[in-house]
């Protein structure tokens, strides 16, 4: 059964989408959808009025391009937080400028660097104790794995792991009804 990009963005950015967090990332296959950028355009303008934004960026793999669902002032107030705006100027981001701004340094990193930059969990709402945690321990000794790997307050992030689920199983069940998403928040 071939996927719908609708479905696909309900599944991996209903969190974003519904505003529970400033960002989503999914990678997609430029031969599935090489209609892309005129979809884009389509959600740029239904979502726009909401807040949402969306926006392309290339990857480690050539065959496919990432997707960023995200929220401006949303991601704007992420990188206010102290220790975000810390991480982040350690990675040479130019800290204070527009969001905008922001996701080009982003970009530059995703195509020039050999790993994939750490610093993106800043950009998808995960807190800032556990991205620094995961640069400083590579990844390992994690106190709890899920949607990230959490290496501060496991309750809080056990709380939002089910607040995202929640509503990726209520937003894929309204299209699995054969509703779209335009549909869905036309209707919210």
């Amino acid at each position: 059964m071939e996927r719908t990009l609708d479905q696909i963005l309900a599944y991996h950015c209903a969190p974003a989408l519904a505003g529970l967090k400033p960002a989503n990332l999914v990678s997609l296959s430029r031969t599935e959808f090489p209609d892309l950028e005129i979809r884009l355009e389509e959600y740029r303008r239904l979502f726009g009025p909401r807040g949402v934004a969306f926006r392309t960026m290339d990857g480690p793999n050539p065959d496919a391009l990432l997707l960023l669902v995200y929220r401006p002032a949303l991601l704007e107030r992420e990188f206010r937080l102290p220790l975000a705006a810390k991480l982040l100027r350690g990675d040479g981001y130019p800290v204070g400028a527009a969001v905008e701004t922001m996701l080009d340094r982003l970009g530059e990193r995703l195509r020039t660097e050999a790993e994939f930059p750490h610093e993106i969990g800043l950009f998808l709402g995960y807190p800032p104790e556990d991205v620094e945690g995961f640069q400083r321990h590579r990844g390992r000794n994690c106190k709890l794995c899920g949607y990230w790997k959490v290496y501060s307050d496991v309750d809080r992030a056990r709380a939002m792991f089910r607040r995202y689920d929640r509503c990726r199983r209520s937003l894929c069940a309204r299209l699995a009804m054969g509703m779209s998403l335009e549909q869905v928040f036309q209707a919210a």
